[in-house]
């Protein structure tokens, strides 16, 4: 029988977005996707689901293939791009797989029109998949060259009205400097939008930063690495950086 009693938490957002990079499905390994891991990450996504939370996600593709580093190979830059938007439909589709296996219902939704593997991405439809409780995961990026997954997630997190974007790193918020390199890296608590431009702290490109700003839409930068982190913190605990 459920405990009544237990004190029930109620999240400090509703909606939100959640960012990762695909090097976060990789593991220990050098490329490609690490199904531990997966699972792994599923496991956060699922705890956070549970709270009642609608959910929205972004997956890159860099464990794949990045189109930056095509192109500086010699590759036509707009052939390297979409090459990289291919790779993050595959990380969504790992994904879905994953979050699916503990029941959690979800749809892939493209940029890129693939109709055998995911749905186009039409925005009312995914708001009333947010509201039917199912996890949304955002593929093929903008469905444009030139853009990055980060800006994608930004695009997104508003169209869909999230209330806040979580980016899921390595390490748990951000820095002045690698704090990996350099053991009196100090994190910020609150950082303004202007200041990770102006300071250049990469958490994320400059045009989505800006399309935050310009919407007034929270970054939260904390720690995938730290179990139950992500749920943590909208519960109102645990250790991150604030974009505002």
């Amino acid at each position: 029988m459920p405990d009544d009693t237990a004190p029930s938490v109620e999240p400090l957002y509703s909606r939100v977005m959640l960012k990762i990079s695909g090097e976060a499905l990789m593991g220990d390994q050098g490329f490609g996707l690490h199904p531990p891991t997966v699972e792994r990450i599923a496991r956060e996504v699922k705890s956070v689901h549970d709270l009642g939370v609608e959910i929205c996600m972004v997956i890159g593709g860099g464990n794949i293939f990045r189109g930056l580093q095509g192109s500086a190979q010699g590759m036509e830059r707009t052939t390297a791009d979409y090459m990289g938007m291919l790779a993050t439909v595959m990380n969504a589709l790992a994904m879905q797989s994953a979050l699916e296996g503990m029941g959690v219902f979800t749809r892939v939704i493209s940029a890129i029109t693939m109709n055998e593997v995911a749905e186009p991405y039409i925005r009312r439809r995914a708001v009333r998949h947010l509201e039917k409780k199912r996890v949304c995961i955002f593929a093929a990026g903008t469905g444009n060259p030139y853009f990055t997954t980060d800006t994608a997630a930004t695009l997104r997190a508003n169209e869909m009205n999230c209330e806040a974007i979580f980016k899921g790193t390595k390490v748990d918020g951000v820095y002045d400097k690698d704090p990996k390199k350099y053991p009196d890296a100090k994190r910020y608590e609150t950082v303004t939008y202007d200041e990770v431009l102006a300071q250049h702290l990469g958490v994320m490109d400059a045009s989505a930063i800006a399309l935050a700003r310009e919407n007034d839409l929270p970054i939260i930068v904390f720690s995938l690495d730290e179990p139950g982190g992500f749920r943590g913190i909208l519960a109102g605990q645990g250790t991150y950086t604030k974009v505002a």
